[in-house]
């Protein structure tokens, strides 16, 4: 029998006896008066009217450290929102309540109610004059002074790594402060929130494998959604000029330190806007949010500054390519030699890609793992953006930016195209792209088009990658440490 086998044990047999004798391990009927966090505040606003003959207080939370000493003992305990320490009696509470807490273990939760004293050493504590147990634990905690070590825990038994890790709690406080910013600064600037179907006849908004489910009373295939675009873009027909969604998109593809196959996304979309709009509107937000989040423009994350003070570098992908990327501009534009120089390059490029394909391919390799700094490329080839509008300059490329920063994508926008012709043969060349052999190529989607058809005002759309801003607000290494549970393998 392993250590934490007989612990189990042990509590069980505990929990029987205190059955047999009469105790409530669950009851419902106890009411904290305040949060721990509020009591601080109390004392540190009110510190000279405190004490034995002050007011007292119910408090309520799980034990997390004892220490007996005979008749008395010291209990660190903790709620939703901080630490405080209770000090007992066996005098004060008498034999029968003070047997009762001995036979308790760290991990349970009680309930004391009692006025505050500072100890000799001037730590305000609790004394408590009632003392009630609220919740019976069954399984011990891990060792507070190790910590969860094993990352597959941690995301497993995300709860435990909650109670244990103080540095996990902050990470999802932060990520619930940052989606909070972000919605303030939507809502201020004119944007609606709506909410578009997560399960749709058609998968589309973005190049991605689809989850497909069935729907039984309608007897059709639906599929749960890769992006909420085209349904957003139907809204601004509708005559909803500013419109955001922050909500869940997915994808069937790997898992990996940056990829969660479901994940949460910002998408907004605003009429009589270009994507140079968009750029300045991106700048701006994200400063807002950094500021508010870590009271500078500047943050750290993993070793490197990085300065999100508006004035970003934008970079069009042929430059990239070319000064930092190091490709010949003499063969830029050469499908074959493009496709030996990335085969020295040990790039894995199929004779079957596009031009546009085949230059987005070598930009992932050799330019996105250099951007650091925030900065837009822009220009992106007609061939991988069938949702975005033409440049009118040079109609081979779009009006379409992606945003990097610290080596990898964190948002995608451009101006949409709102020509229904061109709509539908930007489909045709995904549906052509399929029958190549490209199954993450988008579908037909002739409603989508019917409704361009309607007339749709000149409008500028974005997506941003809500995990992955997290990740960089919080030096998080792996997405899966800014998502509370995270997809694994069943465990078998």
């Amino acid at each position: 029998m392993d250590k934490d086998t007989n612990l189990i044990q042990i509590r069980k047999e505990k929990i029987n006896e205190l059955k047999n004798s009469g105790i409530n391990l669950y009851p419902n009927d106890f009411k904290p008066s305040c949060s721990i966090k509020t009591l601080k505040k109390i004392i540190e606003k009110n510190p000279d009217t405190l004490g034995e003959k002050g007011d007292q207080f119910y408090m309520a939370g799980r034990m997390m450290a004892i220490n007996k000493m005979g008749k008395s003992s010291f209990v660190r305990f903790k709620d939703g929102s901080d630490q405080f320490q209770i000090y007992l009696q066996k005098d004060l509470l008498g034999n029968e309540t003070y047997s009762l807490f001995k036979k308790l273990d760290i991990g349970d939760f009680i309930g004391v109610k009692g006025p505050l004293f500072q100890t000799r050493t001037g730590e305000w504590t609790l004394l408590a004059k009632e003392f009630r147990l609220l919740s019976k634990a069954v399984r011990p905690l891990p060792e507070k002074f190790h910590g969860i070590k094993d990352p597959e825990i941690r995301y497993r038994q995300r709860y435990l790594d909650l109670i244990i890790n103080e540095d996990t709690r902050q990470i999802f406080i932060k990520r619930t402060k940052i989606v909070a910013s972000m919605r303030r600064f939507f809502e201020k600037k004119g944007f609606m929130e709506v909410e578009t179907p997560m399960m749709q006849p058609i998968p589309g908004g973005a190049e991605a494998t689809p989850f497909k489910t069935w729907h039984n009373a309608l007897g059709m295939e639906l599929f749960l959604r890769i992006a909420p675009e085209l349904y957003l873009k139907r809204l601004v027909v509708g005559g909803f000029e500013k419109v955001f969604e922050i909500n869940r998109n997915f994808r069937n593809e790997g898992v990996s330190t940056r990829h969660n196959p479901e994940f949460t996304m910002v998408e907004f979309y605003q009429a009589y806007a270009d994507y140079e709009d968009l750029m300045e509107l991106t700048e701006e937000m994200f400063e807002s949010i950094v500021k508010q989040i870590s009271d500078s423009t500047i943050i750290e994350y993993q070793g490197q500054n990085i300065d999100f003070k508006k004035g970003w570098q934008r970079i069009p992908m042929m430059d990239a390519l070319i000064k930092i990327g190091g490709i010949d501009p003499a063969i830029i534009n050469d499908t074959e030699m493009l496709l030996n120089f990335a085969k020295e390059q040990n790039i894995h490029i199929t004779k079957k890609d596009r031009h546009g394909k085949i230059l987005t391919k070598l930009f992932d390799s050799l330019v996105e793992p250099r951007l650091i700094q925030p900065t837009f490329i822009t220009g992106y080839p007609v061939e991988v953006s069938p949702l975005s509008r033409k440049n009118d300059e040079n109609p081979e490329l779009t009006d379409r930016f992606e945003l990097f920063i610290a080596g990898r994508e964190i948002a995608n926008g451009f101006s949409e195209i709102n020509d229904p012709e061109d709509q539908y043969d930007r489909f045709l060349m995904q549906v052509r792209q399929r029958d190549e052999g490209n199954p993450e190529a988008h579908i037909m989607d002739s409603e989508y088009v019917e409704a361009l058809e309607y007339g749709m005002p000149p409008t500028a759309g974005e997506g941003i990658g809500i995990d992955r801003l997290v990740m960089l607000l919080t030096n998080a290494a792996s997405i899966r440490e800014v998502i509370l549970f995270p997809h694994m393998k069943k465990n078998i």
